[in-house]
């Protein structure tokens, strides 16, 4: 009889006892096990009352409230600054331009010359219209004399009424006829209509010009006005008569008054013309200048917060997530007053409001959380920046 090896024993060993535990018909692992406890459990628990499932809640670990940082602060009064873009304008401006046609005979202004309303700008040659005045002169001198000889001879009863009439008559058309050729003369005089400086002169002493044609520019630089158009959200929140800043392109700073709100929208952009008089009397501003107009409104209670703190809610409203007294994570809508280098100045916000300054992204309104107080330096930060604000 052959021999047999180890490994052929091992083998019938093995096998002998796969077939032994495959008879005792437990074929369940950890996890099928755990299932089938689990399965037990819910079946089980599906009988229980109402009350039990409650306390079976209760008993489960809850995930502990997520700790937030928060600030309550200071609270100062600031002006709404409105900021807008704009330019220069002269108060007034005129393109001068002749009533005849003719040769220019005098030109006794420049470009650049500071003239009073009335002053002579251009006068075009006029001899005949001249001799006419003259004449016209002449004439009612010689009526006046006729009607003074004839009241002396009326009064001593040697001149007829009728005769008195006619040397009346006399007299006012003579001036009538002095008045016309005096308006004729003025026709081709060009004069200053209000006080102001000459900027453009396109026509040179003794040249022709046309009937209508244009001889010169004159602005008026004294109040020169910034012009710029303001938003419809910002209208309510300035009027006639309040103050603004007014920085030009080269960074000088000058101020001047609100003297017209227009109350009719552009139809394209929906905003309103805002003017703004500044003094200029040394002339120094020039029209046509880029300017940044700056508005102030009523001052308002607000409080000044880094642009860090500022979020969206649920409803994509710009805002910041505060505490309240329950600890209860709260979303309040903001009124953004002014931007400044230093922060935001906000308004809308409760003065009891403990403001969430770290940690208000990873939560959401209505959450529990555990406020505690943000350190000394957050907050000697925010009051410093809104000390320095407010000066």
């Amino acid at each position: 009889m052959p021999k047999i090896r180890f490994h052929k024993l091992a083998a019938i060993a093995v096998l002998i006892g796969f077939a032994a535990w495959m008879g005792t018909g437990e074929f369940s692992s950890v996890g099928s096990a755990a299932d089938k406890s689990v399965t037990t459990d819910k079946q089980a628990g599906a009988g229980q009352p109402e009350a039990a499932k409650a306390k079976t809640a209760e008993a489960e670990p809850k995930a502990a409230p997520r700790t937030v940082a928060v600030v309550t602060p200071p609270r100062k009064t600031f002006a709404r600054a409105i900021r807008i873009s704009g330019l220069t304008e002269a108060d007034k401006r005129a393109v001068l331009a002749t009533r005849v046609a003719g040769v220019i005979e005098k030109l006794p202004v420049k470009q650049g010359d500071h003239v009073k309303t009335g002053d002579l700008v251009l006068m075009l040659a006029a001899e005949e219209k001249i001799s006419n005045v003259d004449n016209a002169k002449q004439l009612l001198v010689q009526r006046k004399a006729e009607l003074d000889a004839a009241e002396r001879l009326a009064n001593t009863g040697n001149l007829p009424k009728l005769q008195l009439d006619t040397a009346r008559s006399n007299l006012t058309l003579a001036q009538s006829q002095l008045d016309t050729a005096q308006a004729e003369l003025d026709r081709n005089e060009v004069k200053a209509p209000f006080d102001g400086v000459i900027d453009r002169i396109p026509v040179e002493l003794g040249s022709s010009v046309m009937q209508g044609g244009e001889v010169a520019t004159i602005l008026k630089l004294d109040p020169v006005i910034a012009r710029g158009e303001i938003s419809e959200r910002d209208l309510r929140y300035v009027k006639t008569g309040d103050q603004a800043d007014v920085r030009l392109v080269n960074d000088q700073k000058v101020t001047g008054t609100v003297r017209y709100i227009s109350r009719d929208a552009s139809a394209q952009t929906r905003t309103f013309r805002v003017e703004v008089a500044i003094p200029n009397g040394d002339g120094s501003i020039p029209a046509g200048m880029t300017a940044e107009i700056t508005l102030s409104a009523e001052p308002t209670n607000a409080v000044m917060l880094p642009r860090s703190v500022v979020t969206l809610g649920d409803k994509g409203d710009l805002g910041i997530r505060a505490v309240g007294k329950d600890d209860k994570v709260a979303f309040f809508p903001i009124d953004l007053v002014d931007d400044t280098p230093h922060g935001l100045v906000l308004g809308g916000i409760p003065e009891d409001a403990r403001i969430i300054v770290a940690g208000q992204e990873l939560v959401k309104e209505g959450d529990l959380v555990k406020p505690v107080e943000a350190d000394q330096a957050t907050i000697s930060k925010l009051i410093g920046e809104a000390t320095a604000g407010t000066q």
